[in-house]
């Protein structure tokens, strides 16, 4: 078995023993199968190529103190990959399967859930893409849905710091009557460029602003944003906004510690005004934010010192950490442990 050396894990791609997938094709989806295979093979008209039809999933297994593991609220991602098939016409998974796929490739890479006192978790990525061939602009008539995972240490390399962040008005993510709302790969494909540039720049990441006015923060590159103002946890409400899983997570966390839930439309000039501010996914959980930088307007909204995140950010971000690891009650059976 590899020795993984977990004080340097990064977040990246790493090869399991083996991941599940299943295939629908002739009017249905067959039954899961296991494969340690790390390629696909596919027509080449196959619509995921020329059309754009994939979406995808993230989401994670945590070991705990006791040594069980657990998987964090995989019946929302189940859903959001749902709505991701209906909106761009692929064919839904049925009731299930998607759940029983994930406990099955948890169960099989088990001893790849990195120890509890690594701080690590394994990152479980489902995908699902049209293979079927087309050639006029038509929904494919196959489709391949699969699951991989890997270990991973945290998504930005400093861990639970405060970074900053820019904004950048020559870019958008998504449209407002567009894919914003689903987990699709072109959203992506549109941030990679303003991305790069801002990583360039020495930034932890992008801010986009509202498409059609370019006056209201939407969300970051990787992640949901959201801040704090008082006893007030604000998030944007927008038409091109992923519902982000964890935000909707932390949402409730922040509700049971007594703060007041503001999710609105949030004029880029409120950011003078925030104590706080955090980047928050599955893959980053929460990412402070220290300040943000309009690139355009050069102007600098210092929220909080260099690496320095906010009390309320750590309060929600280790109440969140808690429950995954099991080390706090989940009171709202968030978990599901992976027997």
């Amino acid at each position: 078995m590899e020795q993984i050396d977990w004080s340097t894990l990064g977040f990246g791609y790493r090869k399991a023993d083996y991941n599940v997938r299943c295939t629908y094709k002739d009017g249905k989806w067959g039954e899961l199968r296991v494969s340690d295979s790390e390629e696909v093979t596919m027509h080449m008209a196959a619509t995921v190529l020329h059309y754009g039809q994939a979406c995808f999933e993230g989401l994670k297994a945590f070991r705990g103190k006791d040594g069980k593991i657990r998987v964090f609220r995989m019946d929302e991602n189940a859903k959001r990959m749902q709505n991701s098939c209906n909106t761009i016409l692929m064919q839904p998974l049925p009731d299930g399967l998607f759940e029983e796929a994930v406990k099955k490739v948890v169960k099989l890479n088990e001893h790849l859930v990195p120890p509890y006192e690594t701080g690590c978790s394994m990152y479980i990525r489902p995908v699902l893409f049209g293979t079927g061939a087309q050639v006029g602009v038509h929904p494919a008539d196959q489709y391949e849905f699969i699951v991989f995972v890997m270990p991973v240490g945290p998504y930005f390399k400093d861990g639970f710091h405060a970074a900053p962040c820019c904004i950048m008005r020559g870019y958008d993510r998504a449209a407002p009557l567009g894919t914003g709302r689903v987990k699709v790969g072109g959203n992506y494909a549109s941030s990679l460029a303003s991305g790069v540039i801002a990583h360039e720049k020495g930034y932890n990441a992008v801010i986009y602003l509202d498409a059609r006015s370019k006056r209201f923060i939407d969300e970051c590159g990787p992640a949901n944003f959201f801040g704090i103002n008082g006893n007030s946890y604000i998030t944007p409400d927008s038409e091109s906004i992923l519902p982000s899983i964890t935000n909707m997570s932390i949402q409730q966390v922040a509700r049971d510690l007594g703060l007041k839930i503001e999710v609105r439309p949030m004029p880029v000039e409120e950011l003078a005004f925030l104590d706080e501010a955090a980047m928050c996914g599955t893959a980053a959980v929460i990412a402070p934010i220290s300040r943000v930088d309009d690139l355009d307007e050069n102007k600098t909204y210092q929220i909080l010192p260099d690496r320095t995140p906010g009390p309320v950010c750590t309060k929600l971000y280790d109440t969140l950490r808690g429950i995954q690891y099991g080390d706090i009650e989940d009171t709202h059976n968030w978990v599901t442990i992976i027997e």
